[in-house]
C-alpha cells in the first residue's frame, strides 16, 4: 500500500511540475510569497529552473526582506541565463550592498551600467546610475509655497529670518519719493515677528527696521547678520555725506555693502565696507555658516570676472578686517546675471541667474561647489521656479522651511515674497478585518501593505476591534492583504493621492474556511469529462492545504458529487476519479496519507435539490450539485 501511494505521489509531482509554475504565479500575483516560493522550489525540485522559476523565487524572498535567500535565487539566475533582463542585475546588486557586499555590489552596478545603455526591455531602468539609490525608494518630498500676507501692491523681496523675526526688503513706504525706473517708492528695510507652526509662517504686522540710520531717501535691500545677531549686513545706494546719491563719471549710481551692530535693539555704527567702489556696484550680501567668509555680488571688471554680475567672496578676518575679493568661479559664475546668493547651514550656496538654460528669466540654482565639488549647479525647478524672475532664496536646512521672491503671475504685487516648506508627503491608510459571513471584526489578522513593486513594506496585526492602521506615501498604489488561519485571504487595492494626512479606509473581508466539521472552498472545476485537476482548482485546494498544516491532528475525508446529467453508472466512477484526483493532489502537497481517510465520488446519488433524471433545470441548479466536499471526521477547525 505504501509502495503504492509513493507511486502515486511520484507520478503527480512528475505532472505537476508545469502546473506548480503556473500555481505559484497566481499566488505570487496576490503577494502570497511564502506559498509562492515554496511552490517555485518544488517545481525547481522537480527540474524546472526557468529564468521566469528563478528570477521569481530571488522576487519572494526580495519582496519579503528576505536578503540572504533572495541572493541565492538572484545568483543562480544570472549564472544560467548571461542575458537576463537587467533589472534582475540591478536587484542583486541591491541585495548585496544589504548584506554588506559593498565591493560585489559595485561590480554588479557596473554590469548594470554597462547593460542599460544596450538593452531596452525594461521600464525599470531609469536614469543615470549615479541616482540608483533614490531608485529603491518610494519617498517623495512634496513643496508647499504661499503668498506671504505681508505682500503689497508694491515690490516685497529678499527674506531673512533670525530669531524670531523676517527681515526684507519694500517700496511700501508712499511717503518716500518715486523712483523713477519703475514709478514705485525707494526700497527700505522692514521687520515682523515671525513663528513657525509646522511648516506655517505666522506673521505679525511689519515695521521700520529698529535703527536710526538704516534707512534713508533711497534703496536699501538684502541682509544677511551674522549668528550671535551683533551685526547685520545690508545693501544700499551709493550716497554721499549728506545723504545724498552719489554717481559715477557717467551719471550712474552704483550699489554698496554696508554693515551695522546692534545697540539695545537698535542697528547703529553703520559703515561702509572697504571693497566698494563708485564706479562699480557691490551688494546682495550672504555670510557662510562659521561667518568667517562674505559673499556678494558685483559687475566689477577684472581679468577673473564673467558675465554681467558675478558671485564673489571676501574673507572676514578676526580683527575685523577683509581679505580680497575673489571670484567664485566658472563652476557658478556665467556670461549672464548671478545674484542673491544665499549660504545655507549645510554649506550649500543658493543664488539666482539666467545665465543658465532655465524656466524663464531669473531662476534659482544650487550648487555643492563651497563643499569641494566642481559640477554644474542645479536648477531647483518648480515650484520655486516659474517663467519669470525667482529670486532670494533663504532656508533653514534644519526644518526645510523657507522663503524666495518672485514677480511670477497671481502674485500680489511687482515683487512678492513666498514661503516654502518642503514635507514628505504622508497618508494613513485604516481600516477593518471582519468575517465576511458575519460581519464580526476579528482579531490578530495579520495586514500586509504591500507596495506597486510588489514588496511587501510593512506588516501590522489587527486589534481586538479588528481595526488596522499604518501611514503611506503619497501618489502611490497601494495593495493591502489580510490573512488569519481558518480564513482565505483578501486582498484590496488603493491608490493614495497628492493630498497630504488623508485618509483611506480599507477594509477586508475574510472568508471563513470552517463550518462546523466541513472545511469550505469555492467549488473546484474540473473540464468536461476529465478529473485532472486544473491550476484554478489547485489554488483552491491550497486553502485545505493550509487547514491541514495549521491543524495537524485533523484527518478529513473527500466526497465528489456530479449533477444528473449523464449516465447514473458514468456518473460514479467520473466523480470516484476526481474525488481520487483530489486526493491525490493533496498527497503530492505532502500531506500524510493517513490523513485522509477516504475520497469516494457518488455521482448524482445524494443530490442537493429536485434536478434528478428528467427534470429540466438551469445550469445554475445543476452547479449546484456538482461539488467537492472536504469532511472533518477527526479534529476541529476553530476559528
Amino acid at each position: 500500500m505504501k509502495t503504492k501511494v509513493l507511486l502515486i505521489i511520484l507520478l503527480v509531482s512528475s505532472s505537476l511540475t508545469f502546473a506548480q509554475s503556473k500555481l505559484a504565479d497566481k499566488f505570487f500575483k496576490n503577494f502570497a510569497y511564502v506559498r509562492a516560493s515554496e511552490l517555485y522550489e518544488e517545481a525547481v525540485a522537480n527540474g524546472d529552473d526557468s529564468e521566469h522559476v528563478l528570477t521569481r523565487l530571488g522576487d519572494c524572498y526580495y519582496n519579503n526582506s528576505n536578503a540572504t535567500k533572495a541572493s541565492t535565487w538572484y545568483k543562480r539566475a544570472l549564472d544560467k541565463y548571461p542575458n537576463i533582463n537587467p533589472e534582475y542585475i540591478y536587484k542583486y546588486s541591491q541585495v548585496q550592498r544589504s548584506l554588506g557586499n559593498y565591493q560585489e555590489a559595485e561590480n554588479w552596478l557596473q554590469t548594470f551600467k554597462n547593460r542599460q545603455n544596450e538593452d531596452s526591455r525594461t521600464e525599470f531602468i531609469l536614469g543615470d546610475i549615479k541616482i540608483y539609490d533614490e531608485l529603491s525608494s518610494m519617498e517623495k518630498v512634496y513643496i508647499e509655497v504661499t503668498n506671504l500676507d505681508i505682500n503689497t501692491k508694491y515690490s516685497d523681496f529678499g527674506s531673512f529670518e533670525h530669531n524670531g523675526q523676517l527681515f526684507f526688503a519694500s517700496s511700501r513706504n508712499t511717503s518716500s519719493k518715486l523712483y523713477d525706473w519703475n514709478e514705485e517708492p525707494f526700497l527700505d528695510l522692514y521687520q515682523v515677528d515671525v513663528k513657525d507652526d509646522n511648516g506655517v509662517k505666522n506673521l505679525g504686522k511689519p515695521v521700520f527696521i529698529k535703527a536710526q540710520d538704516v534707512n534713508t531717501n533711497f534703496h536699501e535691500a538684502s541682509v544677511a547678520i551674522t549668528n550671535d545677531g551683533k551685526t547685520i549686513y545690508f545693501t544700499r545706494d551709493n550716497v554721499n555725506k549728506r545723504n545724498r546719491l552719489d554717481y559715477d563719471k557717467k551719471g550712474t549710481t552704483h550699489l554698496k555693502i554696508y554693515k551695522a551692530s546692534l545697540d539695545n535693539g537698535n542697528w547703529t555704527d553703520i559703515e561702509e565696507l572697504p571693497f566698494n567702489d563708485d564706479v562699480f556696484s557691490t551688494g546682495h550680501p550672504a555670510l557662510s555658516p562659521d561667518n568667517k567668509t562674505l559673499y556678494f555680488v558685483s559687475d566689477r571688471e577684472d581679468i577673473n570676472s564673467f558675465g554681467q554680475t558675478d558671485i564673489y567672496k571676501v574673507t572676514i578676518n578676526e580683527d575685523g578686517s577683509y581679505g580680497d575679493p575673489e571670484n567664485l568661479g566658472a563652476s557658478v559664475n556665467t556670461e549672464g546675471r548671478e545674484m542673491f546668493p544665499f549660504v545655507a547651514k549645510d554649506n550649500t550656496l543658493y543664488f539666482s541667474s539666467d545665465g543658465y538654460l532655465n524656466l524663464g528669466l531669473l531662476d534659482i540654482y544650487k550648487s555643492n561647489v563651497l563643499k569641494g565639488q566642481d559640477e554644474e549647479p542645479i536648477n531647483l525647478g518648480a515650484p520655486y521656479n516659474s517663467g519669470a524672475d525667482d529670486f532670494a532664496f533663504f532656508i533653514n536646512s534644519e526644518n526645510e522651511t523657507g522663503y524666495f521672491s518672485s514677480n511670477r503671475e497671481g502674485g500680489k504685487g511687482s515683487d512678492d515674497i513666498y514661503s516654502f516648506a518642503a514635507y514628505e508627503c504622508k497618508q494613513t491608510v485604516t481600516g477593518v478585518a471582519r468575517d465576511s459571513k458575519t460581519q464580526e471584526p476579528l482579531n490578530a489578522v495579520t495586514i500586509e501593505i504591500v507596495n506597486d513593486a510588489g514588496v511587501i513594506i510593512q506588516t501590522v496585526t489587527t486589534s481586538e476591534d479588528g481595526a488596522y492602521t499604518y501611514e503611506v506615501d503619497c501618489n502611490q498604489k497601494y495593495s493591502i492583504r489580510g490573512s488569519k488561519p481558518n480564513y482565505k485571504d483578501d486582498v484590496q487595492h488603493f491608490v493614495a493621492s497628492s493630498e497630504n494626512n488623508f485618509v483611506n479606509e480599507v477594509d477586508l473581508n475574510l472568508v471563513p474556511l470552517c463550518f462546523g466539521d466541513e472545511i469550505v472552498i469555492n467549488p473546484i472545476f474540473f473540464d468536461f469529462d476529465k478529473w485532472n485537476i486544473r491550476t484554478d482548482a489547485q489554488y483552491e485546494l491550497e486553502n485545505i492545504v493550509t487547514v491541514l498544516r495549521d491543524h495537524p491532528e485533523m484527518v478529513i475525508k473527500i466526497e465528489s458529487h456530479t449533477d444528473s446529467r449523464g449516465g447514473d453508472r458514468y456518473n460514479i466512477k467520473l466523480s470516484d476519479r476526481r474525488a481520487k484526483s483530489t486526493r491525490d493532489y493533496l498527497l503530492s502537497r505532502n500531506i500524510a496519507p493517513e490523513r485522509i481517510e477516504s475520497a469516494i465520488g457518488y455521482g448524482e446519488t445524494q443530490l442537493l435539490n429536485e434536478c434528478s433524471n428528467g427534470v429540466k433545470c438551469s445550469k445554475e441548479k445543476h452547479q449546484l450539485n456538482r461539488r467537492s466536499k472536504f469532511l472533518i471526521v477527526q479534529g476541529k477547525c476553530e476559528k
